[in-house]
């Protein structure tokens, strides 16, 4: 494949709100004996690319500074150790940054084809929250057939995986939303039970029910939160941290943890070793992939805008007005 000497891309500036987002060109990333390099189609925009243009999310070491931390789209390259693709190749990866663009590096372990019946561009919404569900919910904590999940934010594209995901794997989905509308959209994906927390109590709701609480509980929210969540999970039951939008402070009385035998987690991916990433691209392959090539999942997508209204998609994520994924075409520069 010819490879231009530049590509369009955008950059932080500074930290700040999505005004500092500005395009720009830069000269094609470099890729190690073990990466490839992608001609992107598109890329998914989520929460640490908000948290990282405010300032409160750094790069890791080595990472690119472009905001981004997933894409799809076709291999362009190869370093020379990489066996498992050619150039050609249509493929998903997660990445530690630089998705905002027209050419990205990746690790050639984090690459993923993609699902049959999924056409490139939505493929860009799978890698980021596919990956940390999994790693959340069905690893960490385990969530077996016939349990129950609580999802906090059901309609974000975390929340809106993680149903369909669940159900896939035949478990009960509880979830919170901010709206009736949302609510809506939450049952329409699965859900069997979706409680508009601006209206409701969802502890009451969750632990009148009679299956007395639910089995685990993927948190992004934190804050006031952390206390509730203790109050839903039945015995025995698990708790998954993944954010802590409302702040990551709070009283809380851990009685119910010894009482309950209660596990709490939580993760970043980002900085993870590439090893565990690794496992988690081939238990995602092996098992997620499936269900979307059966019509079990297919990722709830809110919008596709060009790389050139990245500050608009900035805004849209800040205003939580969205439900799924919102993702960034490349192909429409």
């Amino acid at each position: 494949m010819n490879l231009p000497p530049s590509m369009r891309c955008v950059e932080i500036t500074k930290p700040g709100g999505p005004d500092v987002l500005v395009e720009t060109t830069r000269p094609l990333p470099d890729y190690n004996r073990d990466q490839v390099l992608i001609k992107v189609s598109a890329a998914g925009v989520n929460r640490p690319d908000v948290l990282q243009r405010l300032g409160q999310y750094p790069p890791p070491d080595g990472a690119s500074d472009l905001p981004g931390l997933e894409v799809s789209g076709i291999i362009a390259a190869v370093g020379e150790d990489v066996d498992a693709w050619k150039v050609g190749d249509h493929i998903c990866s997660l990445l530690t940054g630089g998705g905002y663009a027209e050419y990205a590096a990746s690790d050639a372990v984090t690459c993923m084809p993609i699902p049959a019946g999924l056409n490139v561009i939505d493929a860009a919404a799978l890698p980021e929250t596919v990956f940390t569900v999994w790693h959340n919910v069905f690893d960490r904590s385990q969530l077996q057939p016939g349990e129950s999940l609580l999802v906090h934010g059901g309609t974000s594209g975390i929340g809106t995986t993680a149903i369909q995901m669940a159900k896939a794997h035949g478990c009960e989905v509880v979830v919170t939303a901010g709206s009736d509308e949302k609510c809506q959209a939450c049952l329409d994906l699965g859900a069997d039970i979706a409680i508009n927390y601006r209206d409701q109590d969802f502890v009451s709701i969750i632990r009148d029910r009679p299956k007395k609480g639910v089995d685990v509980i993927l948190d992004m929210v934190g804050g006031e939160y952390i206390a509730k969540n203790l109050k839903c999970l039945r015995p025995d039951g698990r708790l998954a941290f993944i954010a802590f939008l409302g702040g990551s402070k709070a009283e809380i009385d851990f009685m119910p943890l010894m009482l309950k035998r209660l596990t709490i987690s939580g993760s970043t991916l980002r900085s993870r070793p590439l090893s565990v990433k690794e496992s988690i691209a081939k238990s995602v392959t092996e098992t997620v992939w499936p269900w979307i090539e059966k019509g079990q999942f297919r990722p709830k997508i809110d919008r596709i805008l060009s790389l050139t209204k990245a500050s608009e998609a900035h805004q849209i994520m800040e205003s939580s007005s969205h439900i799924g994924k919102i993702l960034l075409n490349m192909e429409t520069i």
